[in-house]
């Protein structure tokens, strides 16, 4: 089997890259580049918070986002490269420097025997786009990560996961642009180093993805079910399958009852997704901070916790903000942000806010979670030009 299928534009998401070259504004533009004026970067991002770019290039084609990334690297132009903006926080101020948005579309299937399919998916292919298409073909993996915003070329860098399924688990390889040499390379998912939530590619300005592989199978039934909300919702144990259609619709209900379903006339859905990572305490802090918990929720109170890596265990953030004090919509300053009303890992732009409000509810939340059980959240979104 062997087909290539048009994309669709993309709704949001962010695979950005900065590069320490200097830029002041005025630099001369990139070839297609439109004028700051005419692209706030608001308007790029699901936060709908940020100043403007010192212009934009759109690239709807690999070798239009190559050629932009290469030109903005050989002018020595500081560089955004930017998807949809759904895990991305930008300073006020905005960005001084070039963005190339990648637009980039097409997806391709290929039998590779024993009942598995290989996914070819280009960067700027919009995720729930290319997870529903999965499901329409009947092909099982991706239906757990249904809902979330956001460009394909985003999830290898983050690893993307959500109920019980992270992208590591079913990426093949991914193509890359070295900015160092121009070079396309095809890059295996074992040298990538994804971590929860993380990647050689995160933080880095070094290479730009430009597209993604991953390995589905055939059959029509779902990822072994191991999130317990999720078991509960679909009415079955942990570790069975279920059809993928019924997974997907799942857990698109249950995301849209936390507003993790993108909604623009639902403030709740302004957001970057969870603001936070889940922490990893290690083993030798664990005692510490369980007797801390404790003591403030009491000792028959269950703490939500999990095995991680190296001996870690994995605490809930949502659970920790909640038990410091910081329930669903606690409000920002002047309200102007706020916690989402249905889920407290959302950090909210509830209409008139600016980046500078949500970093000081952002602030708020991470020290008062540190106060009450030593806990440090770390920030999950990318910051451009601001800081927590």
């Amino acid at each position: 089997m062997r087909r290539a299928m048009p994309g669709r534009l993309p709704l949001a998401t962010v695979n950005p890259s900065t590069s320490g070259a200097r830029a002041q504004r005025g630099d001369v533009p990139l070839p297609g580049e439109h004028p700051a004026a005419d692209v706030p970067l608001a308007g790029c991002t699901t936060l709908r918070l940020g100043g403007p770019a010192t212009g934009l290039v759109v690239a709807e084609r690999p070798d239009e986002l190559t050629a932009a990334v290469s030109a903005a690297d050989a002018g020595g132009h500081r560089l955004l490269v930017l998807g949809g903006g759904s895990n991305l926080v930008v300073s006020d101020a905005g960005f001084a420097g070039h963005v190339v948005r990648i637009a980039t579309r097409g997806r391709q299937y290929d039998s590779v025997g024993d009942g598995l399919v290989q996914l070819t998916a280009e960067a700027g292919e919009d995720w729930d786009e290319v997870v529903a298409d999965t499901v329409r073909q009947g092909l099982g993996g991706l239906e757990c990560l249904s809902g979330i915003p956001g460009l394909t070329g985003a999830t290898p860098v983050q690893n993307v996961g959500a109920y019980g399924v992270e992208v590591s688990e079913l990426l093949v390889s991914v193509d890359l642009l070295d900015r160092a040499t121009g070079r396309v390379r095809t890059v295996a998912a074992a040298d990538l180093g994804l971590v929860y939530r993380g990647s050689v590619l995160k933080g880095s300005d070094a290479a730009v993805v430009l597209r993604a592989r991953f390995l589905l199978r055939d059959g029509g039934k779902s990822h072994p079910i191991r999130y317990a909300e999720l078991a509960r919702a679909l009415g079955v144990e942990p570790g069975e399958r279920v059809g993928v259609a019924e997974a997907r619709e799942a857990v698109l209900g249950l995301r849209r009852g936390k507003g993790m379903v993108l909604d623009p006339a639902d403030h709740d859905t302004w957001s970057a997704g969870s603001f936070f990572t889940n922490p990893l305490v290690p083993a030798e802090e664990l005692p510490g901070v369980l007797t801390r918990i404790e003591e403030r929720v009491g000792a028959d109170v269950r703490i939500p916790r999990y095995p991680a890596e190296d001996g870690a265990t994995k605490l809930s953030a949502a659970w920790l903000i909640e038990r410091a004090g910081f329930g669903k919509g606690h409000p920002g300053p002047g309200g102007r942000v706020g916690l989402s009303t249905k889920h407290t890992l959302a950090l909210t732009n509830r209409g008139t806010g600016t980046t500078r409000d949500l970093l000081l509810l952002a602030r708020e939340v991470r020290d008062g979670v540190r106060a009450a059980f030593g806990v440090s959240l770390a920030p999950e979104p990318v910051l451009v030009d601001c800081a927590l």
